[in-house]
């Protein structure tokens, strides 16, 4: 088998073990999903599980860059079309609205804090806040938002997003506490705002 047709297996072997996870995760949670189930829905075994991602927590991992991904596209969807001060807004808004989910409920809300621990410092974190950061920055340098540190800002930012959604996917009433989260959301990130 030559080099590149080994790596295509690889991430085959990857792919199939994320998808079969992510169906697991979502549908039954992390702690009552079973290695040996979803080993076999995948038509792998768990040493296959073990070699590509250490463990359960490390597949957990996978599946949450994965989704994280797909949410990243879909908040730069939101702002589309928008002034750069519009889009900024809509994108934390299109954040906070999917905890509304339940596969990202669960997932990354409830199951992925609960067994990685802080949110903030997963790995996937790191692109977001640069992303963040850079937008504020231009949003500053283009005189809408108040001089300040743009990195110091994207946290405070970043963080009211993620607790709005951790609030919303713990909620007995998700709906109810969204509009609540979203209204003191804008609320919070107007306070940037340079006012003329």
């Amino acid at each position: 088998m030559d080099l590149a047709t080994r790596s295509e297996k690889v991430e085959e072997t990857k792919a199939r073990l994320v998808a079969a996870a992510r169906q697991a995760f979502a549908t039954q949670g992390y702690a009552a999903a079973s290695m040996d189930d979803l080993t076999a829905e995948a038509g792998l075994t768990r040493g296959a599980l073990y070699h590509n991602f250490g463990d359960k927590k490390g597949l957990l991992q996978a599946v949450i860059d994965q989704i994280d991904a797909e949410m990243l596209v879909r908040m730069g969807a939101a702002g589309e079309g928008l002034s750069p001060w519009d889009a900024f807004v809509a994108e934390g808004v299109a954040y906070i609205e999917m905890s509304l989910e339940p596969e990202i409920q669960r997932i990354m809300l409830l199951d992925g804090p609960a067994v990685l621990g802080d949110p903030s410092r997963w790995p996937n974190q790191t692109a977001c806040l640069r992303t963040t950061t850079l937008m504020i920055q231009t949003l500053i340098d283009d005189g809408l938002v108040k001089p300040m540190n743009a990195e110091a800002a994207a946290h405070l930012v970043n963080g009211a997003a993620l607790n709005a959604a951790l609030w919303v996917a713990a909620a007995d009433e998700p709906e109810r506490v969204f509009e609540s989260a979203v209204d003191a959301f804008r609320h919070l990130v107007g306070g940037l705002l340079r006012r003329v």
